[in-house]
């Protein structure tokens, strides 16, 4: 992953929305902001959001000041019913409710995102009574709204209309000639280790970019205090105007986007993989994240989503933290570079092992290896790469993001393949001219002239127990030579289960031919020569390993 998207609200802030101010149209406190707020949040019916549950509670803490001894939610409660409602959608980024008092009067409420409620009020409310919605009125509002939103607050706009049309006939076209009574405050504020996440994000190789359909200033101000470049911000009505191709230019330098609505957000990150190539996780948790979620490569949500974003995510984490995603990120990586340690040192030594067989079966007289010696050694190798996956990685390896790479497995395979197969010859030449012979006593040339098949048969078997052995050195010293670009040293070194593992599968292997299932295997004791000859060509082919590796490294950038 090298770009993750993600909502503002409870992943880049502390997720426990406060509402702090209710204020009037001239910017004074009024409890009646409030009320109708309530009115607003605990009769609909929808999903309560962190906004409604934040005025709830407001209003349950809130003195009445019709009904003493009383809170206001506990007296509204009692006063009120709901008549009819019309739910929030994303377009409108309002919600409004009817409800009706004991004496039958009606009264619509709706509250929303300050400018699209603007849209819908024609009248304003001044000390108590309706006045038309003057162009200067209307500007002191948008300079008071704006102040709020500098200060990191999200405004929502409260409005209402007495005695709208019947049950039944009530929708969204009622919506019109409202009167704007005042705004709500909310403060929502960063998470004291968001900053400190998305600078390790950056530095690691990960572009944080914010989608959230909160307002841009407000948004703005979130990010430019964690370290977000909020320099350029493109809104969700200016998204509509571009195709994907501008879009994709635009979106590229772009790290906040705001009012966005849940296809806009899908859209965004639909665009981002397909034209600009970039791998891309989206971190979201509400209703609005599900269709962004399932457009990215990776979708990530918390146990405390909802469930349509649950459903949605490929990864659910258990804390709501950019820290975990980015401890994740780190892992995931380690885990592909183990992954590919294993593949490129297992396909370069398979190759190696073929390009063997080949030649040694052009000029031997006998296989150089059983088949049961074979899967064996294969069985033990395997055990040995059984601890990869709890090795260690460069830091180098983490630091920036990386994606699937065949061709670089192939290319491995050819350039450092060739390198076991070298020594393989070399050790199929020592042990046909220099070993054997001189432990049966006969050249296998010798011992075909006079058809002595019992030492042809020791032969054989010795010399299979030779290329056993000295495939088990090779094969594994290779794992540990390939793991890094770095020589092998002692404060780098692999992690003590595979080094645990190497020493007891070498040392296994070794004893073999001199086991008491030796026969069984088709294998002999080997000859004191022979483990010196075999202490220099482990030698050898660890020092052309290490000249490989450089030469490899310097073709093509890295080692994995």
């Amino acid at each position: 992953m090298d770009v993750l998207c993600c909502d503002k609200t409870g992943t880049l802030t502390e997720d426990r929305i406060v509402l702090e101010r209710y204020l009037n149209t001239d910017g004074n406190e009024d409890a009646r902001v409030l009320r109708h707020a309530f009115l607003n949040s605990f009769f609909q019916t929808g999903l309560k959001n962190l906004i409604d549950l934040a005025v709830i509670d407001r209003a349950d803490v809130t003195p009445s000041t019709g009904a003493p001894n009383s809170m206001l939610g506990q007296s509204l409660r009692d006063r009120y019913t709901k008549v009819d409602e019309v739910p929030f959608d994303f377009s409108r980024r309002r919600l409004s409710v009817v409800v009706a008092d004991a004496q039958g009067k009606t009264q619509m409420v709706t509250k929303g995102a300050a400018e699209e409620m603007l849209e819908i009020c024609s009248f304003v409310e001044v000390d108590g009574a309706a006045q038309p919605l003057t162009e200067d009125k209307l500007a002191q509002i948008r300079k008071q709204v704006a102040g709020l939103n500098a200060e990191g607050l999200r405004v929502i706009a409260v409005a209402q209309k007495t005695n709208p049309r019947c049950v039944g006939e009530f929708g969204i076209a009622d919506e019109c000639d409202m009167v704007l009574m005042g705004f709500l405050a909310f403060l929502d504020p960063p998470k004291a280790s968001a900053a400190g996440a998305v600078a390790t994000l950056e530095a690691k190789g990960v572009a944080v970019k914010v989608l959230t359909g909160d307002n841009d200033r407000v948004a703005a101000t979130v990010c430019e205090q964690i370290g977000i470049d909020a320099s350029n911000v493109l809104l969700g009505s200016e998204i509509d105007a571009l195709d994907d191709a501008e879009l994709a230019e635009r979106a590229e330098n772009t790290h906040l986007f705001a009012k966005l609505s849940p296809l806009q957000k899908a859209r965004l990150v639909r665009v981002m993989r397909e034209l600009l190539d970039h791998t891309v996780g989206f971190m979201g948790d509400g209703i609005n994240d599900a269709a962004a979620m399932r457009a990215s490569d990776c979708g990530i949500s918390v146990d405390s989503a909802v469930d349509i974003a649950k459903e949605s995510a490929d990864i659910i984490l258990l804390q709501k933290d950019l820290g975990v995603l980015e401890r994740g990120i780190i892992e995931g990586r380690r885990t592909y570079g183990n992954l590919l340690k294993y593949l490129k040192t297992t396909v370069s030594s398979n190759f190696g092992n073929v390009l063997s067989v080949t030649v040694a079966s052009l000029f031997l007289p006998f296989l150089p290896m059983s088949a049961l010696q074979l899967v064996l050694l294969s069985l033990v190798y395997e055990i040995v790469c059984i601890a990869l996956p709890w090795d260690t990685v460069d830091d180098a390896w983490t630091a920036r993001p990386r994606a699937w790479d065949a061709a670089s497995i192939k290319g491995f395979m050819l350039e450092l393949g060739p390198v076991s197969s070298l020594f393989d010859i070399v050790t199929f030449a020592a042990l046909f001219f220099v070993v054997c012979p001189a432990a049966v006593g006969a050249s296998w040339a010798e011992l075909a002239a006079i058809g002595d098949v019992a030492g042809m048969a020791a032969f054989t078997a010795l010399f299979q127990s030779g290329w056993f052995v000295e495939s088990m050195w090779s094969q594994t010293l290779v794992v540990h030579m390939l793991r890094s670009p770095r020589l092998p040293r002692p404060r780098d070194h692999a992690a003590p289960a595979l080094c645990l593992l190497t020493v007891l599968g070498l040392v296994l292997v070794t004893w073999l031919p001199a086991s008491p299932i030796a026969d069984a295997l088709g294998l002999m004791p080997l000859p004191p020569i022979f483990f010196a000859l075999l202490i220099g060509i482990v030698a050898a082919y660890i020092a052309l390993t290490q000249l490989a590796k450089r030469r490899y490294i310097a073709r093509h950038g890295e080692l994995l």
